[in-house]
């Protein structure tokens, strides 16, 4: 169950009206009280000599018995709605939740004679609507303090002894949701997304890309979105607020958001605290070596998040965060979907009360930049073993937060996890068929010798491994390896000694790809067939960029000339617009992968 406490208002009968109108597109039905403060209030859904004034009247006594002492946003107002999994609760039921969340918010204590005023309103099978005035019998204001808190405490206790779906909790990390305002100003103007939603992505993927917080800014400006960058007198940066080119209030004026109230981390001192962490990094080499270094950066997090202490593990997933957002920029297009799927549902995982030790993950971090700057490999196999350690690692990181009941966290892990699944299939296809065709054509002796290998190294596991389908393309690779001078047994001890491999659904696939980054055996054992390519895309553009007529000079703590990528992202980030341009080789814009 999920309760939802609204910002007091001042006018009982407005709440009323609503509860008992059709509703915005005449989904309400039937709406009828199902318990009042002393179970003899008017119902107007039930009683046809009942009133909506009545029911105001009656409501409102305290209120107006209290004048100018009364609060002047006295109406309390709380839904309280199960999961749609859920069963259908009867009047009583929901009747006995209202009461239970009433008690635990202070809104009206059990056994208070003194306590506020309020209704329980049903008017659709899976939620109720609380209403109270904030007024007591003695005319005094109520003491609801912290009551959305207190009220989803209450709510888990309900979930349990009523058999519901228990609801995972957060922890008051999440990005803010649009508001009801901004999501009908998104259906009027004809867009999928709010801007907060919109300007968020821009922000992450930026964070992705940049190096420094120089070009974090000019990435920002290349895309068509407006920002403004505040200064201390001293010339450092303050902060930041964005905003889209169009998106203006009634009075015509730019709607800016800043940084934290797109999301906690996404504020300027935390954006700091990540491209500070990844300046003093030498790049990595680029191409194909840029994608296999990323591979073995991501498959060593589990490890890291078994081992390291709970500040580096946040840290971990914070870079496997960036690593999301930032690959469908340059994945294949029939990846991107899922893809965006997946970085999208997982940015809620990113974030905990634990705060990250960014330093811990440079190495990570910069090869995630460094693939940035490549298309993705025309290698069908090189592709499928970084997606293979993307799924591990999301897997372990589902672990690490469910361990630490981070809830909402681990949840949003788990979806994540299928959307990389589906990717990873559609992918790994192809270069699993050529593997396990090798793997059919080995000698019989071979082969033996191979079997025997697998009943050494892995005694418990051998007999699962070769009922797979994917044992013929292990075997494939542990020839491979052998053949390039590495000891089978021992490579394939190293890799069931690392974390996950119990969660996979086919142990098999799990080894031959995880033995791929360790030995690096992707030249020559790959598919014969490249991967999807990358088509080009025109991104278009939502304006001229906001320029610095509206901040001091440039920063100059970047590089004076920007780096190739810096131009190139600018361009690959671009919004929603009209006019086109055309973007460079093998990168897409948000808009297309959104």
């Amino acid at each position: 169950m999920i309760a939802n406490i609204v910002k007091p208002g001042h006018k009982t009968r407005g709440v009323l009206n609503y509860l008992y109108g059709p509703g915005r597109a005449n989904e309400h039905t039937d709406p009828h009280l199902v318990a009042s403060w002393d179970g003899f209030a008017p119902d107007p859904g039930r009683d046809p000599e009942a009133t909506l004034a009545q029911l105001t009247t009656a409501l409102d006594l305290r209120v107006k018995q209290a004048g100018d002492k009364a609060p002047k946003e006295h109406v309390w107002h709380c839904s309280v709605r199960a999961a749609p999994e859920d069963r259908a609760l009867s009047d009583e039921e929901w009747a006995t939740v209202a009461r239970r969340v009433l008690d635990a918010t202070g809104i009206a204590p059990v056994g208070d004679p003194d306590a506020c005023r309020w209704v329980a309103v049903r008017h659709a099978e899976d939620h109720i609507h609380i209403v109270a005035t904030k007024v007591r019998g003695d005319l005094r204001p109520s003491r609801n303090w912290n009551d959305f808190l207190r009220a989803d405490k209450e709510l888990v206790a309900i979930e349990k002894e009523y058999g519901l779906r228990q609801v995972p909790r957060g922890d008051r990390t999440a990005a803010k949701r649009p508001t009801r305002a901004e999501q009908e100003k998104a259906r009027r103007t004809g867009n999928a997304r709010t801007s907060r939603e919109h300007l968020r992505t821009i922000v992450r993927t930026a964070v992705s890309a940049a190096t420094t917080t120089a070009e974090f800014f000019r990435i920002i400006e290349g895309t068509g979105a407006l920002v403004d960058v505040q200064y201390f007198p001293s010339g450092d940066v303050r902060g930041y607020k964005i905003a889209l080119n169009d998106d203006t209030n009634a009075q015509g004026e730019q709607v800016w958001f800043s940084g934290s109230t797109l999301a906690p981390d996404l504020s300027y001192p935390r954006i700091a605290e990540r491209l500070t962490a990844t300046e003093a990094i030498p790049a990595v080499r680029t191409g194909a070596t840029a994608w296999r270094r990323f591979a073995l950066a991501v498959d060593q997090t589990p490890d890291h998040l078994a081992h390291d202490e709970d500040e580096a593990g946040q840290a971990h997933i914070t870079v496997l965060t960036e690593a999301l957002d930032a690959l469908p920029l340059v994945a294949p297009v029939g990846l991107r979907p899922q893809l965006v799927q997946a970085a999208t549902i997982f940015e809620r995982a990113a974030r905990s009360r634990i705060r990250a030790q960014h330093q811990q993950t440079q190495a990570t971090r910069c090869a995630v930049k460094a693939v940035l700057r490549e298309p993705a490999p025309q290698d069908g196999a090189l592709l499928t073993i970084v997606l293979d350690a993307l799924l591990l690692a999301v897997i372990a990181a589902q672990h690490w937060h469910r361990t630490r009941e981070h809830h909402q966290q681990a949840e949003a892990a788990r979806q994540t996890i299928k959307h990389l699944r589906t990717a990873y299939r559609a992918t790994a296809t192809e270069p699993l068929t050529t593997l396990r065709q090798h793997g059919a054509r080995l000698t019989e002796t071979l082969r033996r010798r191979q079997e025997k290998t697998l009943h050494q190294a892995l005694p418990e596991l051998a007999e699962q491994i070769l009922a797979e389908p994917g044992w013929p393309a292990l075997a494939a690779t542990l020839a491979r390896a052998e053949a390039v001078g590495h000891k089978p047994t021992a490579l394939l001890t190293e890799a069931t000694a690392r974390r996950e491999t119990d969660t996979a659904t086919s142990l098999s696939e799990v080894l031959t790809w995880r033995l791929h980054r360790l030995a690096d055996l992707t030249a020559d054992t790959t598919s014969s067939a490249p991967a999807p390519s990358s088509d080009a895309y025109r991104p278009t553009n939502t304006g001229g960029s906001r320029g610095r007529e509206h901040g001091p000079a440039p920063m100059t703590n970047g590089p004076a000339t920007p780096p190739r990528a810096t131009t190139s992202w600018g361009a690959a980030l671009v919004t929603n617009g009209q006019q086109t341009r055309r973007a460079p080789k093998q990168l897409c814009k948000i808009s297309d992968i959104n």
